[in-house]
Formats: C-alpha cells, sequence, structure tokens
C-alpha cells in the first residue's frame, strides 16, 4: 500500500551515527542527491521524544535538509522521556524540540518553568489510533474495551455489581469469555515512559473499566480510586513492558502467534503484510475510522518548541513551518501518505499561527 512504500523509502534514507564521546546514537536525515546550498546557521536541530511521532518528524527533518542543507538530529527516547530532556534546563545543550504521543503533562509544564524554561510552543499535529495487533498467521481477534480491562489490569472485581477488588485471575483469553480462544494471555507492549503506554492506559484501560458497572459507580464517587485501578497494568508476565522500538514488537508478534502487541497505527500500516489490528467495539483501526472517531482508542500528537531556543537558532522555526505546511501536515500531504491522520481544518489553522508567532500555550 501507499503508506507502507513510503514508509520504505523513508528508512532507506536514514542513517544512524555515533556523535563522538559517550553521546547516544542519532538519527540524521541524509541530503538529496543534488545538496542544497547550506544555510549560513548551520547549528543541528535536536529533537526527541515520541517513538510514534519520530517517523513523521524524521520524514519532515529529511525534507527540510534536501531543502535547506540543514541538519536536524531525531532520537527516539518516548514521550516522557523526551519531555523530561526537554525541561532540564534552558542551555542551548538541551532538545530544541519535544515529540509526544500524548499533552504535556501540567507537571511537565511546571518543572520547564522552574528550569527556567519559559514560552512552551505547543503544537498539535494530527491524531493516531492505538492498534492491538496479532500476527497474520493466527486468528483474529475481535475485543472489546471491557475485556481489554478484565485482561490487562492488576486488580478487577469479583463481579459487575461487587468492586471487592481481587489481584487478575485470568490467565487464558477464554477466562474472560469462553467464546474467546483458550490461549494465554500475552500483549508486548510500551513502557511507563511512553506517551503510548500513557494514552493506552487512559482512553482503552479506563473506557473499558467504565464498562463495569460497579466501577462506572466509583467512578462518580471515588474518582481517584477509580483511576487508580483502571491505570494500574498487571505485573505477573501477562503484560510485558517491550521498550520504545516499536518495529520490535512487530518482529515479536510474528515470531509469538498467540501474543499481541500494542502501538501506534502507522505501525500497523506499514506492517500489514505480517500483522492485522484487531477489531474494538466493533471498529476496525483503519485511517478512515481513526479520522471519524469511530476507533475507540485513538490520541493526538504534538510536538512542543523551546521559544528561547529560536531567538539563537532562526532554524528551528523555519523547521516548525515545513512541519506545519499543507504539502506536509494536511490532507495529502506527505505524512498522510505514511500514517498520520490530519487535524481538521480550523485546528491545523490554530496551531499553524502558533508556529507563525512563537506563541507560548498555557494549561
Amino acid at each position: 500500500m501507499k503508506h507502507s512504500l513510503m514508509i520504505a523509502l523513508l528508512s532507506s534514507t536514514v542513517m544512524l551515527t555515533a556523535c563522538g564521546g559517550d553521546k547516544p546514537a542519532e538519527t540524521r536525515a541524509e541530503t538529496s542527491a543534488v545538496k542544497a546550498t547550506a544555510p549560513s546557521e548551520q547549528t543541528e536541530i535536536r529533537i526527541v521524544g515520541s517513538s510514534t511521532v519520530y517517523p513523521f518528524s524524521t520524514k519532515v527533518a529529511q525534507e527540510y535538509k534536501n531543502k535547506t542543507g540543514q541538519n536536524v538530529v531525531v532520537e527516539s527516547t518516548g514521550s516522557g522521556g523526551g519531555h523530561k530532556l526537554f525541561c532540564d534546563g534552558n542551555d542551548m545543550s538541551t532538545p530544541d524540540i519535544t515529540n509526544s504521543s500524548r499533552r504535556q503533562k501540567s507537571s511537565e509544564l511546571k518543572k520547564c518553568k522552574a528550569n527556567g524554561v519559559g514560552g512552551v510552543v505547543e503544537v498539535k499535529i494530527g491524531y493516531d489510533g492505538i492498534v492491538i495487533a496479532n500476527s497474520r498467521s493466527t486468528e483474529a481477534m475481535p475485543l472489546t474495551l471491557k475485556q481489554i480491562y478484565m485482561a490487562f489490569a492488576k486488580d478487577v472485581p469479583v463481579s459487575d455489581t461487587d468492586c471487592t477488588m481481587q489481584a487478575n485471575p485470568y490467565t487464558l483469553w477464554s477466562d474472560i469469555d469462553p467464546t474467546m480462544p483458550k490461549t494465554k494471555i500475552e500483549a508486548f507492549g510500551p513502557p511507563p515512559t511512553s506517551g503510548t503506554r500513557d494514552a493506552f492506559v487512559e482512553v482503552a484501560m479506563e473506557g473499558g473499566a467504565k464498562q463495569v458497572a460497579c466501577l462506572a459507580e466509583m467512578k462518580n464517587s471515588d474518582g481517584k480510586m477509580f483511576k487508580n485501578i483502571a491505570h494500574t497494568l498487571r505485573e505477573d508476565g501477562y503484560w510485558i513492558d517491550s521498550g520504545e522500538n516499536d518495529n520490535a514488537i512487530v518482529q515479536t508478534l510474528v515470531n509469538t502467534p498467540t501474543a499481541i502487541g500494542i502501538f501506534g497505527y502507522s505501525f500497523l500500516d506499514q506492517n500489514g503484510d505480517k500483522i492485522r489490528g484487531a477489531f474494538v467495539d466493533g471498529a476496525e483501526p483503519t485511517f478512515e475510522n481513526i479520522a471519524s472517531g469511530a476507533y475507540p482508542i485513538s490520541r493526538s500528537l504534538f510536538f512542543y518548541i523551546k521559544k528561547s531556543h529560536v531567538a539563537q537558532k532562526s532554524v528551528i522555526k523555519d523547521f516548525a513551518l515545513e512541519f506545519t505546511d499543507e504539502g506536509t501536515w494536511g490532507p495529502g500531504g506527505y505524512l498522510e501518505e505514511i500514517g498520520l491522520v490530519p487535524l481538521p481544518d480550523a485546528q491545523r489553522v490554530k496551531y499553524r499561527a502558533a508556529v507563525e508567532n512563537m506563541t507560548p500555550y498555557s494549561q
């Protein structure tokens, strides 16, 4: 499919390099065959953060370098790790931009301000679905949000009407529902530093918990306890934290056909010949269903700009303008070709203006 082709072409143009000493390997977008005139300002733009936003940011970095010759370094650290690095200080050695597959938390914005990072510009770039997938070598497994909660929560109620909590007793999918396969519950998912993990517990786990009658009542009477119950994943080996490399999860599913994996839609689109996405509450994880809201596990994607760095590195704003160009993030743009679901027109106008004016946001 066209999305897969674009990802393949992108992957072939990315080179991993080590930037000396003890610095981690970094991903750089290569120049085109005919290099553009180098800009007068050659300071690298440094971007960290979400593994889900990483392919989109890397594609824009490639296109921007092809046009300008400007180096852009993109590192996949996870959303939480990216916000930590971004908010560590205002020094020019800290990242200029952080990608995030969730909105920046109020605690992270407070840390930024406490460390002298004032003027953070928020840019929502589009939507993504969180996919629950398994190998194409085995049968598809339709799921409900309630079944997802019952499979992966650390503690579950003894019944729909009795919220006496017990350690999750389910080991087979058929333990939850006898119509489901008699196979081990085994999920390879993102770690706590991942925005995909945050979105999964906030949307899928919480959404499933609300379908349990006594937990829905608890949400109204004791929201803090409800959130703790809904957001705490089991730690007994049936959920396996698998790092920030979503491509590694895909390969694990190929090698373990009875397991499922959790990651962003673009990785399903890229690997549709190997894995399939589960229908959730009757909706398939497709581009159209994510865009319309029919698919129930979707989230917004963002990047954040350190405005104070723009005064010393004007190319940061130029890069953000490339990212928010209609030919990039709009309908039919080159990011849609690799799996980004575009924002509605009004939101694209809003966030484009935030970039043009470098308008800091507040929560």
